[in-house]
């Protein structure tokens, strides 16, 4: 055979054999899946105006892939919900929760963590708020920390719960001041406010971290606003972001096992930018490309995950939400519920992300109803 055969022979066998090959698996793309609880508004009310709105709001996911939030009914009651990975949703009220009309009172879960616990607060039939822990068996210990008020709109509220069933959240006492607690898997009750502090306010959902560490944010006696890190001795760190107006302030939102947390700031212009900081590091400034530069604008960071990866909600110009997650690496990716709102305070707005980077959240739709979602990489 001479040479130019036994190439040509040479290249067909081996596309003969090329073709008889499996084609190479392509990566899987992104999924975003949209749910409603059963029982949920189809219509939005009035009455949801000064809240954060009526239907469906997924508020958190553990590493197994659960979500809890809240929900509202169509006589603007507010009930919590559990949502399995297999989309099954339970609906949940907590032993005592009032169930009058027009979302005052009712349950909501703000946070879960992997073994299935759940912290969240109710309001009674006085409009009184109460903490609660739901354990996976569906039994309730509800709770109140000392010093909580017993009046309308104060008492107490549990906002994050770690993998150990230690809670944090806040309580508001008889002269309507808020003060940060710490609640210990037996039930012991610490209030703490950072030094100098009016106002203080643990973050919701995942800002408590294995070891007991807690973020979030207070105010001072001149309204400057502040991120803070508690460790579990009780010493403070002021969280202050380069470029930050204090007036604005910065917000502490989340911290992961090993005590990075993330958050956001407002510049002098209220320009929103998100952050990051490992324990004891610098500070990353980043911000996602399609944010406005208006005020309350930008980046804004919700939650980071045990990879260090970030998800949040980008702001644009419109002044319309849309999600981000945001690599360790830096690398980001945007996206937007199908459903969701192309009008000012309208579209897509994340809670938390596991570590697998499954993203819970929730979206508002045209009609300004919520919707919750869950987003897998």
């Amino acid at each position: 055979m001479n040479n130019t055969k036994q190439t040509r022979f040479l290249s067909l066998t081996f596309l003969a054999a090329s073709l008889a090959l499996p084609a190479l698996a392509q990566p899987p793309k992104p999924t975003l899946t949209e749910f409603d609880a059963p029982g949920a508004a189809t219509v939005t009310s009035p009455a949801c105006a000064d809240s954060l709105g009526c239907g469906t709001v997924a508020f958190a996911n553990n590493d197994p892939g659960a979500i809890v939030g809240f929900y509202t009914d169509a006589n603007v009651v507010q009930h919590a919900f559990l949502r399995t990975p297999g989309g099954i949703v339970t609906s949940i009220d907590a032993p005592g929760a009032g169930l009058g009309y027009g979302l005052d009172q009712g349950t909501a879960a703000f946070s879960i963590n992997s073994q299935g616990m759940i912290a969240g607060d109710f309001q009674d039939s006085g409009y009184v708020y109460h903490g609660f822990v739901r354990f996976p068996n569906g039994s309730f210990a509800t709770f109140d920390a000392p010093g909580a008020g017993t009046g309308a709109y104060q008492g107490t509220q549990a906002l994050s719960i770690n993998r150990e069933g230690a809670t944090t959240g806040v309580y508001i006492d008889a002269t309507g001041v808020y003060h940060g607690f710490a609640r210990s898997p037996k039930g012991d009750i610490t209030s703490f406010d950072p030094p100098g502090s009016t106002y203080t306010y643990p973050c919701e959902e995942t800002c408590m971290s294995p070891d007991g560490t807690i973020v979030g944010f207070f105010s001072d006696a001149a309204d400057n606003t502040y991120g803070f890190i508690r460790r579990p001795d009780g010493n403070f760190t002021v969280v202050n972001a380069p470029g930050a107006a204090p007036e604005y302030g910065t917000i502490a939102a989340s911290v992961d096992p090993q005590g990075g947390i993330t958050g956001y700031f407002l510049d002098s212009n209220g320009e929103a930018h998100g952050f990051l900081r490992p324990r004891d590091g610098e500070y990353t400034i980043f911000n996602i490309p399609g944010g406005g530069t208006g005020f309350v604008q930008g980046t804004v960071a919700f939650s980071i995950n045990s990879s260090a990866q970030v998800t949040g909600e980008v702001i644009d110009s419109n002044s319309v939400m849309h999600g981000f997650v945001r690599s360790a690496q830096g690398d980001f990716a945007t996206f937007g519920a199908p459903g969701a709102g192309t009008a000012a305070s309208q579209g897509t707005r994340p809670s938390t992300n596991n570590a697998a980077g499954a993203v819970a959240g929730w979206y508002i739709d045209a009609n300004g109803l919520n919707h919750g979602f869950v987003w897998n990489p």
